[in-house]
């Protein structure tokens, strides 16, 4: 086939331009074999960027196209874009990163301009062995999971509920709400959490098209985007929540007491238990661990006043199969644990505290109604709050929480608020106040008299008759200095879900270096993630207050939307093929990829691919001992690899011998 390919050149402003010589590098590639026309342009990505392009497909009657730019990942379906709308198949397009793999890399203009020239002949000699592909077309079903029933997850699900679509809601806990659900206040505007939630709670409740699946989890995820089939494991409450009214009169009777988990352990609720006043579903459940019908085999006094009797002691795990087109993960964050920062006391003292232990005491439907009463029954009058408690930190989580700043001021308030003539100091490294009326709630907090030093807690010491010293260095002032409190606050940091790691396995989603699940692109596509049709949203991917949760939420439901409407998706045409002739049946490639797209056909004894399933990242094919043909990409094929090395490559001197 006589090839016509045009290569075209981006300045990205200065980024290439001010290291690469794109003049230079545009005059050697227009002598390049099958190159007819060869162009620079300061934003290729621009509007007139891509006309240029198009009217020289059409003008110069283009076979390919080459755009040497920058990543692929953010600009490479903008120019597959601008070629299928010239009349040219997308996959006879071919990228160049001399951006990041140039200009980016090196201060020397020679070198990267003769790096450049590599890379483009590179490119030109593959895409001459480019073959016009077609995606592939896939409908999708019309509903969606979201797994986690926070802030977050509430605000997707009524987002896409509203819009008339199928959602179903799994959360681990026996009602949904999250963590917001155990705060009093939010900040900055301190309105009361439980009356912005409850109405949302109660709205997914009532919504035809959400289904609400607590005290559940997820077990098994198959399938591939617009087509998933989730496994749920829905626990048994031991309670028919078809009959349960939420009287309260098992947890009357109920004579075993354990910690309130809601409460973080500072009261005791019974072994039959609502997690709070507001829950939703409004329905008991039965701590088998603690019950003692369970335990000892005694008791059943619950079942025996049920008015409705709607006690099961029988009640088995139900499997529940779920089938939607695509997934929301909102699994929300975890608390780091201080205790294992043995010098703050945690754990050894009863007067230490943790930030979210103090919420619950201030909380109106708290374990004290709201009054402030330490362990030791005193009311303190001196409260140190120690902020960045395992953040910020090279020990433990070298990142920012993004929300312990805000919430050890707003217990601040809280506390100012309920002992008027108490002395809170805030021991902090930096305040961040970053959001809309946050700086402003800062100074609110500094006029009420809260005292703000800035400086590192070094230590906790317990001086008798349950006081506390906080020993800490002054930074503003070059000293060390020790502050007696009665109650010690210990601003803890966010931190992934213990089972992040698990639900990223099931789902294959990524997780980023600190354990927080990956998005796709941090700016394009920041609640997308590599496995196609799941998207994440709230603290799971990274820590954030109420108001982004709330956005990304929002967002993540968006995407949603625009999965579920589309009807039919197109999936990228660049995956793997198997050889049968060639295929020994030896399974490898099935153990090798991380998507679950190769499968054996037990039938031809051969490996076959879900090409669906299949992301085209190539594992398969570099692990397949049958040969090199035996799992072939398109896209990404032999001949098209070795074009490329073979500009690469320095080419071999061979010495002649002289004839005798």
């Amino acid at each position: 086939m006589n090839r016509r390919i045009g290569v075209y050149i981006c300045h990205c402003g200065l980024n290439i331009a001010s290291v690469v010589n794109v003049e230079k590098l545009t005059e050697y590639v227009k002598e390049l074999e099958d190159v007819v026309i060869a162009r620079n342009y300061p934003y290729m990505c621009s509007d007139p960027g891509q006309e240029i392009i198009k009217k020289d497909i059409k003008e110069y009657n283009l076979t390919n196209v080459v755009v040497a730019a920058c990543s692929p990942t953010m600009h490479g379906p903008t120019f597959q874009k601008a070629c299928e709308e010239a009349g040219l198949n997308p996959y006879m397009f071919q990228m160049v990163n001399i951006r990041e793999q140039v200009s980016w890399v090196t201060d020397d203009i020679e070198k990267a301009t003769e790096k450049a020239k590599l890379l483009v002949s590179a490119a030109v000699n593959r895409v001459r062995f480019h073959q016009p592909l077609e995606k592939i077309l896939v409908p999708v079903k019309q509903s969606i999971l979201i797994v986690g029933g926070g802030i977050a997850g509430i605000e997707a699900a009524l987002k896409i509920a509203n819009s008339g679509k199928k959602v179903y809601i799994v959360e681990k806990e026996p009602s949904i709400g999250g963590r917001m659900a155990q705060l009093e206040k939010t900040f900055p505007t301190l309105d009361c959490a439980a009356c912005i939630l409850t109405p949302k709670m109660v709205e997914v409740a009532s919504n035809p098209n959400i289904t609400l699946i607590t005290y559940a989890e997820v077990k098994e995820v198959s399938g591939y985007i617009g087509n998933y089939r989730v496994k749920v494991i829905k626990k048994p409450r031991y309670v028919d929540e078809s009959k349960c009214i939420g009287c309260g009169l098992c947890a009357i009777r109920c004579p075993s007491k354990v910690p309130d988990k809601f409460n973080m352990g500072l009261n005791n609720r019974r072994a039959i238990y609502m997690m709070f006043p507001q829950a939703v579903p409004r329905k008991y459940t039965i701590d088998s661990e603690h019950c003692l019908f369970f335990t000892k085999g005694v008791c059943r006094v619950c079942e025996k006043f049920c008015p409705t009797k709607a006690v099961n002691f029988d009640q088995k795990p139900e499997e529940i199969v779920l089938e939607v087109g695509g997934i929301i993960l909102a699994i929300g964050y975890d608390l780091f644990d201080p205790s294992v920062i043995k010098r703050y006391g945690y754990g050894r003292y009863m007067n230490v505290y943790t930030g979210l232990e103090v919420e619950r005491l201030v909380s109106a439907s708290g374990p004290t109604n709201g009054k402030i009463i330490l362990r030791d029954g005193r009311t303190p009058s001196t409260i140190v709050i120690i902020h960045c408690v395992g953040s910020r930190d090279e020990n433990y989580h070298t990142y920012c929480s993004k929300i312990c700043c805000m919430y050890a001021m707003k217990l601040a308030h809280l506390i100012k608020e309920r002992l008027p003539n108490s002395t809170v100091y805030e021991l902090y490294i930096d305040i961040r106040a970053h959001g809309k009326g946050y700086e402003e709630f800062y100074r609110k907090v500094q006029e009420e008299g809260v005292i703000f030093i800035r400086g590192k807690a070094a230590e906790v010491a317990e001086v008798g008759n349950g006081r506390l010293s906080v020993i800490f260095e002054d930074t503003l002032l070059g000293r060390v200095q020790s502050i007696e409190a009665d109650m010690v606050i210990l601003a803890t940091a966010a931190e992934p879900r213990k089972d992040a790691k698990e639900l990223a396995r099931l789902f294959r989603v990524p997780l980023d270096k600190d354990g927080f699940f990956l998005e796709k692109h941090p700016k394009l596509a920041p609640v997308s993630t590599v496995s196609k049709g799941v998207f994440v949203a709230g603290a799971c991917q990274g820590p954030k207050d109420i108001p982004d949760s709330v956005a990304q939420g929002a967002a993540a439901a968006s995407e949603a939307l625009a999965l579920l409407s589309s009807g039919v998706i197109e999936v990228e045409p660049i995956i793997a093929e198997v050889n049968k002739n060639l295929c020994s049946g030896c399974r490898i490639c099935i153990s090798t990829c991380p998507y679950g797209a190769a499968v054996y056909d037990a039938e031809s004894k051969t490996a076959t691919i879900q090409e669906v399933l299949c992301q085209g990242c190539g594992t398969c094919v570099a692990s397949c001992p049958s040969g090199a043909r035996t799992l072939k990409q398109r896209g990404f094929t032999d001949e098209q690899i070795l074009g490329e090395l073979e500009m690469i490559l320095p080419k071999p001197k061979i010495k002649m011998k002289a004839v005798a």
